[in-house]
């Protein structure tokens, strides 16, 4: 695979949001700062919280705003943003300032010089971390191993929110989950077709659920699930 032009790219960073009015307009801004080329596509998958009013204040020729009139997940709301991606590039975005978009320019470096499909930025790699969850981290280094056992790749952090992935690839990719299944079936069906994927070490500042954290336990069956589908039905 050859390198991506610099003169012409552009990242398409895909920002589903449910209820993130505290944040929002914060994220927003921090990936603005970030000196790339880019436009940004914001989701609001039925927020009741005040994110949609902000949301469609930001819209502009840089940043595109699709709503869902019913709350879907965070999978669909990707779905809806991948159709929207006109660029070279796409990275997932949460709007909760957990992942820090200054280190963008750092995730998707191997796929603009040409040696990656795909880069993954790992928690568990070295990076700052917010002394967190315990059993939030334990879940999600199990859920980690499963995936890495049944698609035979080496990830660190199958559960990042940090994925950037070539435009062109993903929108080869047909996804079906809704919520936080998404990160088990994109990983399942990258490794079906042998993607080159790359990981690099990410800073994470992760909430409790007095900050509005809204992963839970039942997210982690369901993604055991999506796991052991994607692999071994679909």
């Amino acid at each position: 695979m050859t390198e991506i032009e610099r003169s012409s790219f552009k990242l398409s960073v895909l920002i589903p949001v449910y209820n993130e009015h505290k944040t929002i307009e914060a994220c927003i801004r921090r990936i603005q700062a970030v000196d790339l080329p880019k436009e940004l596509i914001l989701v609001d998958d039925a927020s009741d919280d005040g994110s949609s009013e902000i949301i469609q204040s930001l819209e502009s020729p840089e940043i595109k705003v699709a709503r869902h009139e019913i709350n879907r997940g965070k999978g669909a709301a990707v779905r809806t943003a991948i159709s929207l991606a006109d660029g070279d590039i796409c990275v997932i975005q949460d709007a909760d300032l957990e992942y820090d978009p200054q280190e963008l320019p750092r995730l998707i470096e191997p796929i603009l010089d040409g040696r990656a499909d795909a880069v993954y930025g790992s928690r568990f790699l070295g990076g700052p971390q917010r002394v967190h969850l315990f059993w939030h981290y334990v879940g999600n280094r199990l859920l980690t191993l499963l995936s890495n056992a049944l698609t035979n790749i080496n990830l660190s952090d199958m559960e990042t929110c940090y994925k950037a992935i070539r435009t062109p690839l993903l929108h080869t990719i047909p996804l079906s989950s809704n919520r936080f299944g998404f990160e088990p079936e994109i990983t399942a069906k990258l490794a079906r077709k042998k993607a080159r994927i790359y990981e690099i070490p990410i800073s994470y500042s992760g909430r409790d659920y007095s900050e509005g954290k809204k992963i839970d336990w039942r997210d982690g069956l369901a993604a055991l699930y999506w796991i052991l589908r994607y692999r071994l039905m679909d």
